[in-house]
């Protein structure tokens, strides 16, 4: 199959294909989408068409969100046979008061006792002694379940949003819908199935939510070596899947699409993630000189503070490089009070540190070689698109788009369990889609002026004692 690919990453696919698990797919199959409103809908038409099962997975599900505990509601009052999975981050679900994101839960849980199962990941990197002292949201600095991923039966919709009213609105992300596709339905479900064996369990009582710590081998904050076993195993069981399981030669032909999932798990010593793009950059390179090519890979992030590995791989590449971060207006923390009101300011300062790297590394002055970084602005919006996209040169679409949750900074690297994903096509159609993508995001896109902002002393201050939460 990968001799339908384009040159520029052809040799890439075969190797990435012998470490990482992969799905062929027909591109007819796969829906790009552009907005907040449209993603909203195409959740809730996913929940409405559920019948086995409906798995969801996201930091946190917002306390009002009515509308979607609703549909969910309908959708188990409608079929007896249909169980709801969710997975959701343990910090920022249980955030106290009477707006907790959990106690919204509580209907579902008393409702559909049997049929109803959420899961909540608890960072381990935040010790039992540091529990009882770090406050509320603070608690959340030391890692999160980040992966977004919102499916039923054989349908699933990868995003890097989460699930409350401004990411159904006005707060922009990305979204891939792939349809009718049972194997990589499966492999998401399965893979939420085997972080619940590390997550806590929540059980509804008359006081209210409760949790329940099921493996009594292990504590909660001790998981980190179960944790590397069973996802370094998961993969590893998909990589080599059985030979009843194996793509139909009939199913391989027609399919012009493949999807390869990559977990990036710093604390668990898991990470493909940086493996899958240090390879890339190494094989574009390769590339570039054999084919006479100048690739061009344009990249983006709502919270832009890249990771020395990922910083270190565009400073030392020749790839033509177009960067598009969040402006500080455009940042979810923007107005903010106390000390989280800093963080807009504090990504300014890495982006300041980011452009004065390039300008150090002495990239090649022909544009196409260029680094150049924009930010994103629109008018009561925020900004938490994040993903890379791969053309063969600057006038062709993409080849190649990395999506998921990472926000391919310090802590998605480093504190942050992230699921994203690499797809690759030769359909003309799904490239246009892609490049059309890119045009939407950069429709709101201006010329960084964080060189003209002045970032206080104080934000220097905590970017140097936090910086890696960022």
């Amino acid at each position: 199959m990968t001799r339908k690919f384009d040159p520029t990453i052809r040799e890439f696919v075969s190797s990435l294909a012998q470490k990482q698990p992969s799905f062929k797919i027909a591109s007819k199959d796969v829906h790009v989408l552009s907005q907040p409103s449209d993603f909203y809908a195409n959740l809730l038409n996913i929940i409405r068409r559920a019948r086995r099962r409906i798995f969801l997975s996201s930091l946190y599900i917002g306390f009002s969100e009515t509308e979607l505990i609703n549909a969910l509601d309908d959708a188990l009052r409608t079929n007896p046979g249909l169980h709801l999975y969710l997975n959701l981050d343990y910090n920022r679900s249980t955030r106290p008061g009477p707006s907790s994101p959990i106690l919204s839960l509580l209907p579902l849980l008393r409702n559909y006792e049997h049929r109803v199962h959420i899961s909540l990941f608890r960072s381990p990197k935040l010790s039992a002694t540091m529990t009882n002292i770090v406050p509320p949201r603070f608690n959340e600095g030391w890692g999160t379940w980040h992966a977004k991923i919102y499916g039923s039966d054989d349908e699933v919709m990868i995003s890097g949003a989460n699930l409350n009213k401004a990411y159904f609105s006005n707060r922009q992300d990305r979204y891939l819908h792939f349809s009718a596709q049972p194997a990589l339905a499966d492999y998401c479900f399965s893979f939420l199935q085997a972080v619940s064996g590390f997550s806590y369990r929540v059980l509804a009582t008359p006081d209210g939510p409760a949790l329940h710590w099921d493996d009594t081998s292990v504590l909660p904050w001790q998981i980190q070596s179960k944790a590397e076993r069973v996802l370094s195993q998961f993969q590893m069981k998909h990589l080599f899947p059985s030979v009843s399981s194996t793509s139909s030669e009939e199913q391989t032909n027609s399919s012009d699409v493949v999807i390869f999932p990559v977990i990036q798990a710093g604390q668990f010593n898991i990470r493909e993630e940086e493996h899958t793009l240090s390879m890339l950059f190494d094989h574009v390179a390769s590339r570039e000189d054999r084919l006479n090519q100048e690739p061009v890979m344009n990249l983006t992030s709502g919270y832009f503070g890249l990771s020395k590995e990922y910083q270190d791989l565009i400073l030392k590449s020749n790839v033509g490089c177009s960067i598009i971060a969040a402006s500080p207006k455009a940042n979810g923390f923007y107005g903010s009070g106390g000390l989280s009101g800093l963080i807009p300011e504090g990504y300014t300062l890495l982006e300041k540190r980011f452009m004065s790297a390039v300008r150090a590394a002495r990239r090649p002055c022909s544009s196409n070689h260029n680094v150049s970084l924009q930010e994103w602005e629109r008018d009561g919006w925020t900004y938490h698109a994040k993903g890379i996209w791969l053309s063969p040169s600057v006038d062709s679409p993409p080849v190649l788009t990395l999506f998921g949750s990472t926000n391919l900074n310090s802590r998605s690297t480093n504190l942050d369990t992230e699921l994203s994903f690499v797809m690759a096509t030769s359909s003309d159609k799904l490239r246009q889609k892609l490049q059309e993508e890119i045009k939407g995001l950069h429709r709101w896109a201006v010329p960084w002026r964080g060189g003209e902002r002045k970032v206080r002393w104080r934000t220097k201050a905590i970017v140097a004692l936090v910086g890696g939460m960022l």
